[in-house]
Formats: C-alpha cells, structure tokens, sequence
C-alpha cells in the first residue's frame, strides 16, 4: 500500500523564495573585491537571481549545461549558486588555489560552457592561455565602472543582469536533476568530480539545519571562512537561508585582522573553517588582550582536526567550539560536534577532549567500519578500521571517472573514505587518521592526528605536523615537522617529557625538523604528501651518527 501524499520535486531554488519571504530582515553582507562593504536583503537577493537567471538563459545556458564559477566568498557567488541551479544548469565552483594544469583539466574534464570569475582572480584566467574549453563565455562579477584591462574577451557580471526581470517562472524537473559540481583537490592523481542533485542539496541543508541548533538559528549572523568554491562552503549557502540567518561574506580578505574586524562590526555569531584560518584569528585576539569580537559565540571547524590546544583556547574566550567532518563526496558535512547530554556534566577538560573528535553523525549519513578483509567491526569506540558512509547527501560515483568510481566503493555500494576510525555506540566518530597517514612501526599503528595534537599544545610550537620516514627494523617511524612559535627550538628531550604521560616511548617521535612553514593544500590542509616528498632524502638521527 502506497501513502496518500502529494509529491513535490526538491528543487534548490525554493530555499531563497522561503528566506526572502519567511525571513525578508536577513539577507547577505558581502566584503567586496571593489573595495566596498555591500548589503542585500532575501528578497533583493531573490530578486537579483531572478535576473542572473534572464541572463545566463539569453547567454544560451541550458539545463544540464555546467556554468563555472571562479570567486571568493560574496553576494555575487551566491547568486550564481541559485541562479544556475534555478534553470537546471550546474553550478561547478573552481578552487583558484589549484595549480592552472589542474585548473585546466577541470575546466575541459567538466565541458563548461561559462565561466563567471571574480574581478581579482581574472590574472588566473590569463594564464591558462586559452586551454579551456572552446566557445567558454567568461563573465567578470563586477560592474562596468571596475571591468579590467584584459586581453579576454569578457562579458560584465552587472551588465548581464541590467533591464532584466526581477522575478521568474522557474522551472520544473525531477529532483534527481543535476545542480553543483565539485572537484577534489587531486592530491593523489587527477581531480574527481562529484555530481550533487536538487535532492541531495535540499537534503544536506535540511540534514545540517537540524543537527546544529545552536549554530544555525534565525536572526543570527554566520560567517562562511570556508570557501564557497570547497564543496559549497560546507552546504552554508543553503542552510543559512534555510535558517534564517544573515551570511556575512569576507570575499578574500581571511587574515587574523581583517576577520576580527569585519566580525567584529558585523556581530557575526558563528563562524565556519579550517584550523588554519583560526590560528590566524586566535593570533588576532590575542594580540587585542584576549578579547573576541563582539558576539562571537560559536566557531564550527572542519577540513582537518582542531588541534586540542586550539579549542581550548578558544573555550576560554568564551567560544563554543564544535567541530564537524566530512568530504567532498558527501556534500560534504558528515557529523556535528554536540555533545551528548551526559557530558554537559562534566568536567571542562573531559568536555575539550570529547570535543577532539568528529562528533556524532547527521541523521541520514550511516557508518560501517571494516577491517582490512572487508569484515564488518563492531561501533564499540575502541574497534578500529577503515570507514565506510552510505546515504541520500553520498555519491554513487564519480562524475565521468569509472575507473575511480571503481576502487571507491565496496560490493554493497558503501563508500570507502579512507579515514581509519572508531564509531561508539552513541554514533560518535573518531578519525584516528588518514590510512596514508597513519605510521606503521614495528606492525603496530601510530596515530599522526594524536601526536600532532598534544604536540601543537607546547607553547614553542605554532604548527606542526607528522610524516612517516622509512627504518629498516620497525618499518616506519614517525618525525615532528615543527613551525616554532618563536626564537626557541623545542628540544627532542623536551618534546618527550611533555608527551610522555600520553604516549608511550615508542609512539614518540624520533626526530624534530625546523621549517618556516608547512605547505598547504588548495582546501587550506597541511600537505603531507608535499612534506613526504620535500622529505624524501631525509635520514633519521641514528643513521646519520653511525655514518659519519
């Protein structure tokens, strides 16, 4: 027997019709390439996508056809999410952190017929000397009176919009029908795209509204720091809408200062990136006597793992951290760092360790972990093993790559992420480390993530990360790279008496190695492939000694 109930299409572009009319007060701040602070209501934003939508159609986009976007965190950016998407095209966000050989390849990979960029990132798309797919129409996201000098033939964002109408007949189609492409950021191989829907999206939006309440709430402020262009600024522009918040938008100013100011005049509530970007506020706030801007409650970090020194710094500010996780191929967000109840209790310490790891997972993502057979492991919150995720936000494949759709999922059609974990019975996920990443020393695993968080807590260190370097007796041992806080260097002796009451001495590391910086990838993560091959002559101590 089937229920009786009308079925409605999910279609993304309800989302914005809802906010601009159940919440006409909120709307968008936007830091502007021009050099100016911009602001917009819901239903002048609606009004505004309506007329991008004229536009790209007069242009010749037609449903299925990918427009590409090339841009920092604005107004403009938003628009084109649900302009695009609004007419049955794809939204395909570009990283313009990737290198142009990649640029290029997604480019051509993704067949995309227009590419709107971004008045300070135009220089990028100089450089890509014409390799881009042919009869691509690029639209610069400024106005006439700020169109660059450019040897491109250019269409004007401002422009396409000019003497259209403010409101549109949108469109019908299944909710299966493709709305956002995002790459990974192929740091092992070519990029992979994954394909979401108007279901999925909706889905996501709803999924992440629900499982954070404090975060997510009508009337607040939110401020993406993750960029639109890494997987859709973790679902943001669909959720703040959704919630009836204001999104107040940095566009490309993400140091420590600019943010503390901006979020400071904004009174921005919460605030959502990776580690990185905090360490440069936290800096920031420090250096203004420990005082965080004005309403700043909540930071939601994601991307890689908070080292625990980080959130506890921020706790003592007053800042509730939660940290979420997820990936690209999950639309991308995965879980939410709330505590359970019975740890409302406790102590502020034991609160910052729960507070470590990844949090309980989202309601319509579910969790296998396996073992290296494929058997299936308990959720005992000890058990490790690789996980595995299924759900409505997952993909099914990857978008026109069999071959790496292939060797991603198993015989069940479960994706495997390739993080080694352990799932509790209360669904609370631990990420013990990337299976790359883990050191495998005398057959036993060490934890990068774990010594990179207890280490990162020495006032010495500022950054740091783990890589496993080769040793012909326990196979694998693991070396600190080390961005010194200051002009002292930790000793290797020191490092130890600090982290001896939570490893033992065979988890610790056999060597400290000094940089200025720690290379990072286009979704702002240490690169620890770049770090394993800047390090690939490295020869551990005992060895140098024995050959000298």
């Amino acid at each position: 027997m089937q229920g009786m109930m009308m079925h409605r299409d999910l279609r993304i572009i309800d989302i914005l019709t809802y906010a601009a009319e159940a919440f006409p007060d909120q709307g968008i701040v936007s830091a502007r390439d021009e050099g100016d602070v911009n602001r917009l209501s819901y239903p002048e934003i609606l009004g505004r996508v309506s007329q991008l939508a004229h536009g790209l159609k007069k242009l010749g986009v037609k449903e299925g056809d990918r427009v590409a976007t090339l841009a920092w965190n604005g107004h403009r950016h938003f628009e084109l999410y649900y302009g695009i998407s609004g007419i049955g095209a794809v939204c395909h966000t570009l990283n313009p952190r990737l290198p142009a050989e990649q640029m290029s390849y997604i480019l051509n990979h993704a067949q995309d017929s227009v590419l709107c960029v971004d008045l300070s990132l135009i220089g990028l798309v100089e450089a890509l000397k014409g390799d881009v797919p042919e009869g691509m129409k690029i639209v610069v996201m400024t106005d006439r009176a700020h169109m660059p000098d450019t040897s491109l033939d250019v269409l004007c964002y401002e422009e396409l919009l000019d003497g259209q109408p403010t409101d549109m007949d949108w469109p019908e189609f299944p909710e299966t029908t493709a709305a956002g492409l995002c790459y990974t950021s192929g740091t092992t191989g070519n990029p992979k795209g994954a394909l979401y829907s108007h279901r999925s999206t909706v889905l996501h939006a709803l999924y992440v509204v629900a499982g954070h309440p404090q975060s997510l709430s009508s009337g607040r402020r939110a401020l993406p720091v993750v960029p639109l262009f890494h997987v859709n600024a973790w679902g943001m522009p669909y959720t703040a809408p959704l919630a009836g918040m204001t999104m107040v938008m940095p566009g490309r100013f993400l140091d420590g200062a600019s943010l503390y100011d901006l979020m400071q005049a904004e009174e921005v509530y919460t605030a959502w990136g990776v580690p990185t970007v905090w360490a440069g506020l936290q800096a920031e706030i420090e250096k203004r006597g420990n005082k965080p801007p004005k309403g700043f409650e909540d930071l939601v970090v994601g991307g890689s793992a908070a080292p625990r020194a980080m959130i506890a710094a921020f706790e003592a500010m007053g800042v509730n951290v939660n940290q979420a996780w997820g990936m690209t191929e999950m639309s991308p967000i995965g879980t939410r760092g709330l505590l359970p109840e019975w740890l409302k209790s406790a102590s502020k310490d034991e609160q910052i360790d729960a507070k470590t790891g990844a949090g309980r997972r989202l309601f319509g993502v579910e969790f296998k972990i396996v073992d290296d057979d494929g058997n299936r492991l308990p959720h005992d919150g000890e058990t490790t093993g690789e996980l595995y995720v299924r759900g409505n936000t997952v993909i099914r494949a990857y978008f026109e790559n069999e071959e790496a759709t292939k060797a991603a999922f198993d015989a069940d059609g479960w994706f495997g992420t390739g993080d080694v974990s352990t799932v509790g019975e209360d669904g609370r996920l631990i990420i013990r480390d990337r299976a790359k990443d883990l050191v495998k020393s005398g057959g036993e695993w060490i934890s990068s993530i774990d010594l990179e968080n207890h280490a990162t807590a020495h006032p010495d260190i500022a950054a740091c990360a783990v890589i496993a370097v080769p040793h012909p007796k326990w196979d694998e041992r693991p070396v600190l790279v080390v961005v010194p806080a200051g002009d002292k260097r930790i000793t290797l002796d020191a490092l130890h008496d600090f982290m001896s009451d939570h490893f033992a001495k065979w988890q610790l590391p056999d060597d400290i190695v000094f940089v200025d910086d720690l290379p990072l990838t286009a979704t702002g993560k240490v690169s620890k492939l770049t770090l394993r091959e800047q390090f690939s002559d490295y020869v551990l101590p005992e060895f140098r000694e024995s050959t000298a």
